[in-house]
């Protein structure tokens, strides 16, 4: 044991410090893509653990990388080279009372939102942060990937939901900015800067999280359409009638359908129809007096005359719902039950959905012929998740994963949109900003990050990596 583990098993005990031999669990990130074994993990119960852990990691010159439910698809929560500390936030889970007045909530960061969810259910107030590994994500890791998910077009990213942090530096210092307030013009906006940091910057430790009126109603639609231009003017539509109102907006294709369908075997197909599109519809109101099925009734009837909507159907129950959203969120599940796959998230103005969608195909189709194409996500905010299968009775992708990965972000880029619309860069697409943001951006960032850690010490491989 080296020094510094001696050092921070004696400041956390036995329940706070895991030796490298019992790392396993952590080492490895989401898709086993990347990861090094650590010095151990570190798992303080306060802030001011926390503190501790990083002064004495700052002394020594060794690299910490925070770790929330390890559920990111991009390798930012795990180390880019072997001897580190694994930081681990999920002690630190304590979830505050709601304060209805303010619309607010305090919380520590390895709070998990499925948790939080939980929490507030009953107390007429929501948070309205939705992602399909709510279950595991902890508050932390969604701050500092700066998260999404398919209400961000209605409520917001996280940078949009946190009203103030508390945030440990590189050295141990403590910066207390929980201000319960959506004005604070007091000079930089410094929570902002900490959100899609990536634990580069700090550590967030506890956060104070604004709260929306829970719905008191809800209608939702699963809707059949030809393509992705019909549902582009479809949601414009949409949103236009339906406004503030309007809170989900997700598309997927056949393609995805069909491998949903045929791998998870709970699923079940409502319509009779088939189509190259579809909308998962639904508006949300938290007043009972808002007339939600008149308003989408009268939508779908428009677009079934103007021949946008093919075919759809109006939940008659919860259950029903749930089951619509079921064919939207297991869609990543289906195509992994598939066998090897590439996973890209990137975003275009929403208006260009159909024509990033046309013309990615047919890069991607001249890079590796029959290659089987998955885009879905959110049409409102235009961010895709474009994920490929290899061709039929094809294993992989015959060492073109780069190459199709290049395409793909580089024709978002061109379309004036980002190749990194909610998963953060991580290690995973460090190659990619690197190459397709400008110069100037990159260096910005890099002078942020050696202001706040000149050192090197804050997971130095990711973002805009510190160290070889």
């Amino acid at each position: 044991m080296t020094e510094l583990a001696e050092r921070l098993s004696d400041i956390l005990g036995p329940k706070g410090w895991m030796p490298a031999a019992e790392a396993g669990p952590f080492q490895r990130d989401w898709l086993d893509r990347y990861g090094a074994p650590p010095l151990g993990v570190a798992r303080p119960a306060s802030t001011a653990e926390v503190s501790a852990v990083l002064a004495a990691a700052h002394a020594a010159g060794v690299a910490v990388v925070p770790q929330g439910g390890n559920t990111g698809l991009c390798g930012g929560a795990v180390l880019g080279s072997p001897g580190g500390v694994i930081l681990s936030l999920g002690r630190m889970n304590a979830c505050g009372v709601p304060d209805a007045a303010s619309g607010s909530i305090e919380v520590e960061a390895g709070l998990v939102l499925q948790v939080l969810h939980d929490r507030l259910d009953g107390s007429g107030l929501m948070f309205p942060m939705h992602l399909g590994a709510e279950g595991s994500a902890q508050v932390g890791g969604l701050i500092g990937t700066n998260a999404g998910g398919s209400h961000a077009f209605r409520f917001g990213m996280m940078q949009d939901l946190v009203l103030g942090l508390e945030v440990v530096l590189a050295d141990g210092t403590v910066w207390n900015g929980m201000r319960a307030v959506q004005k604070d013009n007091a000079g930089y906006q410094l929570r902002r800067l900490f959100c899609g940091s990536e634990g580069t910057l700090g550590i967030v430790t506890r956060a104070v999280l604004k709260l929306h009126p829970a719905p008191r109603q809800r209608a939702t639609a699963l809707l059949v359409l030809p393509d992705e231009a019909a549902a582009v003017a479809f949601g414009t539509r949409l949103r236009a009638e339906a406004g503030e109102v309007l809170t989900g907006l997700e598309f997927f294709c056949e393609l995805g359908l069909d491998l949903a369908l045929r791998h998870v075997t709970s699923l079940d197909y409502p319509l009779e129809t088939r189509g190259g599109t579809y909308l998962l519809v639904e508006i949300a109101s938290a007043s009972e007096r808002m007339p939600l099925e008149d308003i989408l009734t009268a939508t779908l009837e428009w677009g079934m005359e103007e021949g946008l909507v093919l075919d759809g159907t109006i939940a008659a129950s919860d259950a029903q719902r749930g089951a619509f959203w079921r064919l939207r969120e297991e869609q990543p599940e289906g195509q992994r039950l598939e066998g090897a796959q590439l996973k890209h998230d990137v975003a275009v103005p929403p208006g260009r959905i159909a024509e990033f969608v046309a013309a990615a195909g047919a890069r991607c189709e001249a890079i590796l012929p029959g290659v089987r194409i998955n885009p879905f996500g959110h049409l409102a905010d235009g961010n895709i998740h474009y994920n490929l299968s290899p061709p039929e009775e094809v294993a992989d992708f015959g060492g073109k994963a780069q190459e199709l990965g290049l395409a793909i972000a580089g024709l978002a880029t061109e379309m004036g949109g980002s190749f990194a619309a909610e998963h953060g860069l991580g290690q995973a697409k460090i190659a990619l900003a690197d190459a397709l943001r400008s110069p100037v951006e990159r260096q910005l960032m890099r002078s942020i990050r050696r202001a706040l850690d000149p050192a090197a010490v804050l997971n130095p491989w990711a973002v805009v990596p510190a160290r070889d």
